[in-house]
């Protein structure tokens, strides 16, 4: 036989056009994409599991809390009512240690009042004592405002008023100022 056998060739071009290989990438990109967002949706709903699995874990965490609370109210009230009688028992431990250094105020200023001398008035405010009083000579008011003045407990005094009375000696008022 011969070498010159007659060829049917059916492709017109050996070559692929343009667009069939555009279409050949496009559908090679679709497939690539469809695999990687079904390979990310796998995932999530993997990752959905674990986070589902931590919030029971949490939810049992809160129970177990709400459960040691309700457990620790009676006691609670009872701690929170014993604070606040002890702070209410230190505010009148501290109203009490200021009233008693306020009496030691006054005794000590009563101990200071000469024998000649007759109080008519004694007023005692939160910090301030009022003193009206007779004294029958100079001698006997001036040993009274000195000590008087330098006594710890007083802040400052002032005297308000003195007056001379026949029939009495010298009226004075004082007026001192707490510490």
């Amino acid at each position: 036989m011969s070498d010159n056998l007659p060829s049917i060739n059916l492709i017109k071009n050996k070559q692929i056009p343009l667009f069939d290989k555009f279409m050949d990438w496009i559908l090679t990109i679709g497939r690539l994409i469809v695999i990687i967002t079904e390979f990310v949706a796998i995932l999530a709903f993997v990752y959905r599991f674990s986070l589902d699995e931590k919030l029971v874990e949490l939810h049992s965490a809160i129970k177990q809390e709400q459960n040691i609370i309700s457990i620790f109210k009676n006691d609670e009230s009872k701690y929170r009512n014993l604070q606040d009688r002890l702070n209410l028992a230190a505010t009148f431990s501290e109203k009490a240690t200021k009233i008693n250094q306020t009496i030691t105020n006054i005794t000590d200023i009563a101990n200071l009042i000469p024998s000649q001398t007759r109080i008519n008035n004694f007023i005692l405010n939160k910090d301030r004592i009022n003193i009206d009083f007779n004294v029958t000579s100079v001698s006997s008011l001036a040993s009274f405002i000195n000590p008087l003045k330098s006594y710890p407990g007083i802040k400052s005094m002032s005297i308000d008023n003195i007056e001379s009375k026949p029939s009495v000696g010298l009226s004075a008022n004082i007026t001192a100022i707490l510490k």
